[in-house]
């Protein structure tokens, strides 16, 4: 059957090709392991399952992934093998399972969760680039939706990510995730729900400000994660408006809307802007 799960809709028959990703059917990952880097309802106390897989539908340019979302760096691995990095990731102690960019193996993925499926929450964490009909069947294994909401201009979106329909595409799915899952805590850890990601960019704090107005309109009973990690990454040097890290300015421009507006959620430190936290993707 040929590829269509995301937005793209390239069509490529994976079996013999590549899709738009950049990938095989075959699913590969760069890197599984018990991660601390995410928010606390989503890392709480033990770490979150996280597993990095390889090839990317949007690939940003500025992705700190890089090497695995536009390169594909990473391993080629079974369904079974998948099967078991659950198992284990569980047995380690983690607090979900934690499926970064899993867009292109939703199939795989499903088939995997049918061998062994854990007893604790299932995320899906994503660049929000999604179809709804992927969003519906994801809906059935997952627990925890965990978008990013990237851009609130379409030019920007086809600069930088190359999909001139992002911001639309990106509205629709959020509200199909927000419908199908109901925000659930076992304490502070996010046991059902959806939190949503927004990176600040260097010059887009009027794009950012407008994001975050268009939740509090659209979805404001939703938990927000405003972000500050940026820092130039990829391909960022081929463009000089976002060839830097945030200014000081930007930051508290963007934070205090955020609190102007009563959102509830998280916010990122402006330290938090380093190639530090990117993981060494060795499997």
């Amino acid at each position: 059957m040929n590829c269509n799960l995301c937005p793209r809709k390239c069509n490529a028959d994976r079996q013999t090709g590549v899709g738009y990703c950049g990938m095989k059917n075959t699913v590969c990952i760069a890197l599984y392991k018990l991660f601390f880097y995410e928010e606390p309802c989503i890392t709480a106390s033990n770490g979150s399952g996280a597993i990095f897989f390889s090839g990317c539908s949007l690939r940003c340019v500025y992705c700190q992934n890089y090497e695995i979302s536009s390169l594909k760096n990473g391993k080629e691995i079974s369904v079974q093998k998948l099967a078991e990095i659950f198992k284990e990731l569980e047995e380690g102690g983690a607090e979900n399972i934690n499926l970064v960019n899993p867009t292109h193996y939703v199939s795989q993925i499903e088939e995997a969760l049918k061998i062994y499926k854990p007893s604790i929450p299932i995320v899906y964490n994503s660049q929000g680039y999604e179809s709804e009909e992927t969003i519906k069947k994801v809906a059935k294994f997952c627990d925890i939706f965990l978008p990013d909401f990237k851009y609130f201009d379409d030019l920007v979106a086809l600069k930088y990510s190359g999909a001139k329909d992002y911001v639309e595409v990106c509205q629709n799915a959020l509200k199909l995730m927000r419908k199908l899952k109901q925000d659930k805590f076992d304490e502070d850890k996010m046991i059902s729900g959806v939190l949503i990601r927004h990176l600040i960019l260097p010059l887009q704090t009027d794009d950012s400000i407008k994001i975050l107005e268009w939740i509090k309109q659209n979805l404001p009973s939703t938990k927000v994660s405003l972000m500050s990690q940026y820092t130039p990454y990829g391909r960022a040097n081929e463009f000089n408006q976002i060839n830097r890290k945030i200014t000081k300015r930007e930051y508290d421009k963007v934070v205090n809307a955020y609190l102007n507006l009563g959102l509830d959620g998280y916010i990122q430190d402006r330290e938090s802007a380093s190639c530090v936290y990117i993981p060494k993707w060795d499997y």
